[in-house]
């Protein structure tokens, strides 16, 4: 029986998914976690990734000696045939430790530049690939200077956290300081990683957003599909009363409804991208734009797509992008299944402001509508109006099973539900 070694996990979504899966594929896996205690769940229940683990070793995984130390004891102890996690701040580990104990994956400093942002800009830059203008400043001086360079509106991101997190749009230096405040005052992420605190600053991208999803082994790239992405601006209110605009993911289309010349162009880029940064083996999901001058890169993650981007791959090829990181973990082709949609969707749903949820209107007519096959929504508590994809608050998966309807229906379902948010409560603090 084959055992795989999981440096951390997400808590939900993908993190919830991929223990059952291995436990149903025949294989076991030790956890190393920092801390066991991060996978609770809401009323208390066992997280599946502590509860279905032959064993959880605790470790320091956000040291990469640590990590290598523990790896090789497992393996000790183990026939360790690969290394994986689902959650993105521990790509870098995985690739040091199966490095280490020679099982496939990408380089550990291919796998360190695909996740900083500022690296992968880099790389583009030296491939002599089309890229958006941008800058890294580590000052409020540099990134006063980039935004009058480039000229605003500019966006400005973290070069080293996810979700959207406080990615920002600002129109002018007032925005901008509020901004790379937010961006550089965090000292560490939710997982207590140290952070870079850099600036990205990028010239803003028009134009329809898209992700590839795709899987890379020995070297060579085939490519899933494509998402088409509904993202939406929502503001912050900054100190002087005025808006910064964050982006917020409100649903995913899958397959992308797309002329043949663009999904060539686009699949092209994101190829070359991924040659770009020396990604050799593993599974990526790439969000472009697709511009007046062609597609534009917005982020390389190199691993499977968030969102339940992977549940919509997987109605629709029948390749499930965790079997699919399970498989090339342990360098095996990667294995599909009998597609069972003709198209999938995922809608969002999104508290209206800040307060307390009281309730879901609508949500009664979910359990018995054919079309949806899978939902979450939240329970009374507080929320917040959302800022970026970590403040959603609940989905509906919708596939049409013969055809290309799953997007109308996924917004006439997502249509007839309205959260009922109330001012009364406390609001929680929001955290990166």
């Amino acid at each position: 029986m084959p055992t795989l070694l999981m440096i951390e996990s997400w808590l939900h979504s993908t993190g919830l998914s991929l223990p059952p899966l291995l436990r149903s594929l025949g294989h076991e896996y030790v956890l190393v976690t920092r801390d066991p205690h991060v996978y609770t769940l809401p009323g208390g229940d066992t997280h599946p990734v502590l509860d279905l683990a032959s064993e959880v070793v605790v470790a320091e995984t956000n040291d990469h000696g640590a990590v290598l130390e523990t790896a090789r004891r497992v393996a000790d102890r183990h026939d360790v045939h690969g290394v994986l996690t689902t959650c993105d701040y521990y790509l870098p580990a995985v690739a040091v430790a199966a490095e280490a104990l020679g099982l496939p994956g990408s380089s550990a400093a291919a796998m360190h530049t695909a996740t900083s942002k500022h690296l992968v800009r880099a790389a583009v830059a030296r491939a002599g690939l089309p890229d958006v203008p941008h800058a890294v400043a580590a000052t409020w001086q540099e990134a006063r200077a980039a935004a009058t360079e480039l000229g605003y509106p500019v966006v400005v991101k973290p070069v080293d956290l996810n979700s959207g997190t406080a990615v920002r749009r600002v129109a002018d230096e007032t925005g901008l300081a509020d901004a790379y405040a937010e961006v550089t005052a965090p000292v560490r992420n939710t997982r207590q990683q140290p952070l870079a605190r850099l600036a990205l600053v990028e010239r803003v991208l028009d134009g329809p957003e898209y992700s590839v999803e795709s899987v890379t082994r020995d070297g060579v790239t085939t490519v899933l599909g494509i998402t088409a992405k509904s993202v939406s601006e929502v503001g912050r209110p900054v100190a002087d009363g005025s808006d910064a605009v964050g982006y917020v993911e409100t649903g995913h289309d899958f397959p992308a409804p797309l002329d043949p010349v663009a999904r060539t162009a686009i699949t092209d880029h994101v190829a070359r991208v991924l040659d770009a940064v020396g990604h050799t083996h593993g599974i990526s999901h790439t969000e472009v734009r697709l511009t007046a001058d062609g597609p534009r890169l917005v982020e390389l993650n190199p691993r499977q797509g968030g969102g339940y981007i992977f549940d919509l791959v997987r109605l629709v090829t029948g390749y499930d992008p965790l079997r699919v990181l399970t498989d090339l973990a342990l360098g095996r082709e990667p294995v599909g299944e009998v597609p069972s949609a003709g198209s999938a969707s995922v809608r969002f749903l999104l508290a209206p402001e800040d307060g307390f949820l009281a309730g879901v209107t609508g949500s009664e007519t979910l359990a018995g509508d054919t079309r949806v096959v899978g939902h979450d929504l939240p329970r009374p508590g507080a929320v917040l109006r959302a800022a970026d994809n970590n403040d959603r608050i609940g989905h509906v998966v919708v596939a049409d099973r013969d055809g290309d309807r799953a997007a109308s229906w996924a917004d006439e379902i997502v249509g007839r539900l309205t959260a009922d948010v109330r001012r009364e409560a406390p609001v929680p603090a929001r955290t990166l």
